[in-house]
């Protein structure tokens, strides 16, 4: 899948850097022709303008007038043989022209940028001639800008398709994920289902009562799990619970497997901390949570969680002082398959985001770490 992702990618890259080069090749072909052509009217107008100025009664200017007053689209600005505006011009906006003495120069600079202008010598001594800059018509500005647009079309284009792609491919990875956590609850109901039942039989065999207790936590613990992985998938039934004491449950439980070295403490200002939850899954997001705290300490530190009730959400920060996140792995913590551990899959926090983001319409990522210092993670539900 992930080579067909990148074979499609390249596949829609390469399409557009040649519609794109095509494009711009083309267009600047087309701009030159276009360039060429009215270079060829501007100087057919000066000889009309020649004409014109050079008319007798007896000189016919019919079609010297007729190509004066064809050109509607090329803006056109006379200057003396000193390069200085007379003030006459053709195709430019004269109300922009009497509303800002700077326009004019400002346009004459442009032209000059554009094209080299067209001399019409009116006089040799004393030297006397008109010059004529000329800029770009519409069309010509189209044609230059054509490549923009459709880059801009094509962006958009490739765009869609790898966001339709990138869909594509993640609800295919949670229904993998789904699909998966369902068939491990069920494979896990037969034998929690018999477990069950040999620790009933086991009640009545004198001097087991010891064992029973115990066999039967781990029991519990494995309808626990059974019962989280059934939920993925599915969307959970969220129930209104006090977060202090579920945060303060599963520390307790993770407390009892931690090493004496390990200090954990639960910090808040309210003893009731209302939330709507899925309380299986949520415990699972704190257990996971911790015990990835836990072995970033490696067996002895301290661990600090806080619960704070703010007006629009409650933040939950569990803060380690282990061995911390380097820079680069902190974008990658969430992915799937990272671990930075010898054992695990890496799953742990890829599962804890699920949960947190999907079911609970919250947010969770690294507030901070620091390599040799700790990492803080922290949890935001809204209200």
């Amino acid at each position: 899948m992930i080579q067909q992702w990148f074979n499609l990618r390249m596949f829609l890259t390469l399409i557009a850097i040649l519609i794109v080069s095509g494009t711009i090749f083309y267009s600047d072909y087309l701009s030159k022709k276009i360039g060429k052509e009215e270079k060829q009217k501007i100087e057919a107008w000066v000889e009309a303008q020649k004409t014109i100025m050079n008319a007798t009664d007896q000189t016919d200017i019919t079609l010297a007038t007729r190509i004066a007053t064809e050109n509607d689209d090329i803006p056109i600005i006379e200057t003396n043989e000193k390069d200085s505006i007379t003030n006459s011009y053709v195709n430019i906006d004269s109300s922009l022209v009497n509303a800002d003495k700077s326009y004019l120069p400002r346009k004459l600079q442009e032209f000059r940028k554009q094209h080299q202008p067209i001399e019409l010598v009116i006089s040799e001594r004393p030297y006397m001639a008109n010059r004529y800059y000329y800029g770009e018509s519409q069309l010509q500005k189209e044609v230059r800008y054509y490549p923009i647009i459709q880059l801009i079309v094509v962006g958009l284009f490739i765009t869609i398709t790898v966001i339709a792609q990138r869909t594509s491919y993640q609800n295919t990875q949670n229904q993998v994920w789904a699909g998966l956590a369902k068939e491990t609850a069920h494979q896990l109901g037969t034998p929690v289902t018999s477990l069950e039942g040999w620790v009933e039989v086991l009640r009545d065999v004198p001097g087991a009562e010891k064992m029973v207790v115990e066999i039967e936590k781990d029991v519990n613990r494995l309808k626990l799990i059974s019962d989280r992985f059934g939920k993925i998938g599915s969307t959970p039934k969220l129930e209104e619970k006090n977060l202090v004491e579920q945060v303060s449950s599963m520390i307790d439980y993770i407390k009892k497997r931690a090493s004496g070295k390990v200090q954990i403490n639960l910090n808040t200002n309210d003893a009731l901390i209302p939330a709507m939850i899925s309380p299986p899954l949520f415990d699972w997001v704190i257990e996971n949570l911790l015990k990835n705290a836990l072995d970033a300490m490696e067996g002895k530190g301290k661990i600090d969680v806080q619960i704070q009730d703010e007006t629009s959400a409650v933040l939950i920060d569990v803060k380690d002082n282990g061995k911390g996140i380097s820079k680069a792995n902190i974008g990658k913590v969430f992915n799937p398959g990272f671990t930075t551990k010898k054992r695990g899959w890496g799953l742990g926090l890829t599962l804890t985001k699920r949960i947190v983001e999907q079911y609970h319409r919250g947010q969770i990522f690294v507030k901070s770490s620091e390599p040799g210092k700790g990492t803080t993670f922290r949890i935001v539900l809204k209200k």
